[in-house]
């Protein structure tokens, strides 16, 4: 895989990753969704299918935070409705990534994440319109979950994308800040680690790769302390603008790159 060592980055290009590290530890411990715009960092810094090899160690740091911080909060006969879908997805994105390039990758998990955007925002308004409370175990859904199950996996594989679409359905189910932050945290361990013998199958995992993260992560530490300073201190209803504005702008950023 093509793709630039930690020996060919220059300054800023150093500099903006390593920010992009540090908003990942801030994502997983306060605003979940917010790493897209590390996604979209380290694609502009890196080919972007080599980014995701990149990446992947530093989110699966990221996690550990997470799980460390919010372990008690976690909501497992969710995260077992998810994870069959979320497989599926898993095995469909390795398929696409043997054969699409940079430019496919990056337009198809940016519409993708502005359609889950859209769709949250228009379920949530309805919903409050109508009075309806979610319903994650009624047959409606069920299907929910397998539908955001697959794209998760999906959009997981393919570029590191899949928070985004795994906070959609979250916020779409109800969940209030501690519960989907540690629903989020077990989920992206797991479902992170999973994707390790792939992304190394695929090539986009190697020696120069994990030279570039050894020195990255540290950056995720702080990050993460401060997501959970600030998560105290961010009401709901900004929690909840915030994961979709964030949302919106990795989606945006994708597709222009």
């Amino acid at each position: 895989m093509d793709m630039m060592t930690l020996w060919h980055l220059n300054g800023w290009e150093f500099a903006a990753l390593a920010f992009a590290a540090l908003l990942v530890g801030f994502s997983k411990t306060a605003v979940s969704g917010a790493n897209t715009v590390s996604l979209a960092i380290f694609a502009a810094v890196l080919p972007a299918k080599a980014s995701t090899g990149v990446l992947l160690p530093i989110l699966i740091a990221g996690d550990v935070l997470a799980v460390l911080t919010y372990r008690r909060h976690a909501h497992w006969p969710t995260l077992w409705k998810l994870f069959p879908a979320v497989a599926a997805g898993v095995v469909a994105g390795t398929l696409f990534l043997v054969w699409a390039d940079d430019g496919i990758v990056r337009t198809s998990i940016g519409a993708i994440l502005l359609m889950m955007a859209g769709v949250t925002v228009w379920r949530r308004r309805t919903a409050d319109a109508a009075g309806e409370p979610d319903a994650v175990t009624t047959r409606a859904g069920r299907a929910k979950a397998r539908s955001y199950g697959v794209l998760g996996g999906f959009t997981t594989m393919v570029a590191n994308a899949g928070g985004p679409v795994m906070s959609m359905y979250l916020l779409s189910a109800g969940f209030r800040k501690l519960g989907f932050l540690g629903t989020s945290a077990f989920f992206f361990l797991i479902v992170n680690t999973s994707k390790l013998p792939f992304s190394a199958g695929l090539g986009l995992i190697d020696a120069d790769s994990l030279l570039l993260d050894a020195v990255l992560v540290l950056f995720v530490v702080p990050g993460a302390f401060l997501g959970r300073w600030a998560v105290n201190r961010i009401n709901q209803r900004l929690f909840e603008r915030l994961v979709i504005a964030a949302t919106v702008v990795g989606g945006v950023q994708l597709l222009v790159a």
